[in-house]
C-alpha cells in the first residue's frame, strides 16, 4: 500500500510538527486495534489517512491566514504612521526646515543744525517665509516704524511685502502680491549692514521713492551670461495735485497697496547686468498711465528713468545713481514740477573687514523748495559681526531755498 500526502504548499511533511502529531495519533490507532486483536482494514486505515490530511491542510490554511492577517496589519500601521508625519511636517521634511524668520533694524540720532536732536527706532522689521515646495515659495515683511503706531503717533505699521513666487522654468519666475519694484540700488536690497550712512541717500530717498512697494505680479529672468530682466504690472501713484501740503511730491504718492485706487497701473522693466565679479550694471524704466489716478487734473501720464553702477574691487568700492520723473500735465508744469531729477556718487574704502570709509556728493531737484539741494557727506561704517554695524557720519546740505544745514548722525542696525 502506498500513502501520498498532498504537498502543493511546498511543506516538507518529514519536518513538518502537525504531520508528526497526526502520525503519532494514527500509530497510537493503530497499535490499539492490534492489541485489541482487530486488524484493520486498508479501506478503512485509507479513510482514516485521508481524514489525517484533511486535517492538516486546514491547519496549514489558519497558519497562513493568520500570517497574512499579521502582515496587513503591519503594512496598515506604518502607513497610519507615515500620514501622520506628513500631516504634522509636511511630505517634504520637517515644516522648520520650510519655513525661514529673519529681520532687521536700525536705531538713530539725528543732531540736525537749527532742529531738536533726536533719538529714533527708526525701523523694526520681520521677515516670514515659507517654502511650500521646490517650485512654489512666499515671502514678506512686515515692518513698524519709529517705534510707535497709531493716532497722534509717530509711527506707522506696514506689509512691505507679502508674495508668493513660483518657477516657471530653470531661469524664469513668476510672482503675485506685494512687492518692492526692481528700480534703484537700495529698492530690494536696504538692511542698515549693506550700506553705508546712518540714513539711506536722498536720491533714493525723494526721486526713486524707496522703499517703494506695490501690488501686482512679475516676471524675473536670469541668463547664463550674467544678464537679468524684470518686467512687473502693479498699482499705481496717486500723486497730489491739488496744491495740497505736498503737491507733486513722489514719494507722498505711494500708495502702499491700501484699498490702492487702480483705475490706472504702472508698468516697470528692468535690465541688469552682473556677469562680471563685483560689477553690476543697471537701467529701469518705469510707464505711470496717470500719476494722480484723477483724469482732467492737470497731471498725467510720468515716466522715470534709472540706471545705476555698483563695483566692488578688494577693498575699494563705488556707487552711482541717476533717477529723473518726467510728467507731463498743465498742472504740474506751471507749477514746475514735470522735471524730477537727481544722482550721487559714493566711493568707499575698506581699512579692513571690520571699518569702511565712504563719501558721497548727491545732487536733487525734487518736486518741493525743500526737496532742491547738494550735499556732501562723509562718515564710517564698523561691523563688529558681518550682520551687525555701527555708523556715524557728517552732513552739509546746501538747499536751493538758502535754508542750508548741517547734521551729525550716529546709527547702529543688524539684520539677521
Amino acid at each position: 500500500m502506498t500513502i501520498e500526502f498532498n504537498n502543493s504548499a511546498g511543506v516538507n511533511p518529514v519536518n513538518n510538527p502537525i504531520v508528526h502529531s497526526v502520525l503519532l495519533a494514527a500509530s497510537m490507532t493503530l497499535a490499539t486495534a492490534t492489541t485489541a486483536a482487530q486488524q484493520p482494514t486498508p479501506e478503512h486505515m485509507w479513510e482514516n489517512i485521508q481524514s489525517q490530511q484533511k486535517e492538516i491542510e486546514a491547519l496549514k490554511r489558519s497558519q497562513q491566514d493568520t500570517a497574512k492577517q499579521a502582515a496587513d496589519a503591519d503594512e496598515k500601521a506604518e502607513a497610519a504612521v507615515v500620514a501622520v508625519e506628513e500631516t504634522s511636517t509636511g511630505s517634504r521634511g520637517n515644516r522648520a526646515d520650510r519655513t525661514t524668520i529673519g529681520g532687521y533694524g536700525e536705531l538713530h540720532y539725528n543732531n540736525i543744525e537749527g532742529a531738536d536732536d533726536e533719538i529714533d527706532l527708526h525701523r523694526f522689521v520681520l521677515f516670514f517665509g515659507h517654502k511650500f515646495t521646490d517650485n512654489i515659495r512666499f515671502f514678506s515683511e512686515f515692518e513698524i516704524e519709529h517705534d510707535v503706531a497709531g493716532e497722534g503717533q509717530p509711527g506707522e505699521v506696514e506689509v512691505e511685502q507679502a508674495y508668493v513666487e513660483f518657477d516657471i522654468r530653470d531661469g524664469l519666475q513668476a510672482k503675485g502680491g506685494v512687492f518692492l519694484l526692481p528700480i534703484g540700488i537700495l529698492n530690494e536690497t536696504h538692511e542698515p549692514d549693506t550700506f553705508y550712512g546712518v540714513e539711506r541717500n536722498d536720491v533714493e530717498n525723494i526721486i526713486i521713492p524707496a522703499t517703494w512697494w506695490a501690488g501686482g505680479a512679475a516676471l524675473t529672468g536670469q541668463h547664463a551670461n550674467g544678464v537679468s530682466w524684470d518686467l512687473a504690472i502693479h498699482e499705481g501713484l496717486k500723486i497730489d495735485s491739488t496744491g495740497g501740503s505736498n503737491p507733486f511730491r513722489v514719494r507722498s504718492g505711494r500708495q502702499k497697496t491700501g484699498e490702492a485706487i487702480a483705475n490706472d497701473f504702472a508698468v516697470t522693466g528692468r535690465l541688469r547686468y552682473t556677469g562680471i565679479p563685483g560689477l553690476e550694471l543697471a537701467a529701469s524704466l518705469q510707464y505711470q498711465t496717470d500719476a494722480s489716478q484723477t483724469s482732467g487734473d492737470g497731471l498725467d501720464k510720468g515716466v522715470l528713468y534709472e540706471t545705476h553702477a555698483v563695483y566692488q574691487k578688494g577693498p575699494f568700492g563705488l556707487r552711482a545713481l541717476y533717477a529723473e520723473w518726467d510728467f507731463d500735465g498743465t498742472a504740474v508744469t506751471t507749477a514746475g514740477a514735470d522735471e524730477q531729477k537727481g544722482w550721487y556718487i559714493e566711493p568707499s574704502f575698506k581699512v579692513h573687514d571690520k571699518l569702511g570709509l565712504y563719501t558721497r556728493y548727491e545732487d536733487i531737484e525734487g518736486g518741493r523748495s525743500q526737496d532742491m539741494f547738494d550735499q556732501w557727506e562723509v562718515g564710517l561704517n564698523f561691523w563688529p559681526h558681518k550682520q551687525v554695524v555701527i555708523k556715524a557720519d557728517y552732513r552739509d546740505r546746501e538747499l536751493d531755498n538758502n535754508t542750508d544745514f548741517s547734521a551729525f548722525d550716529l546709527g547702529i542696525g543688524y539684520q539677521f
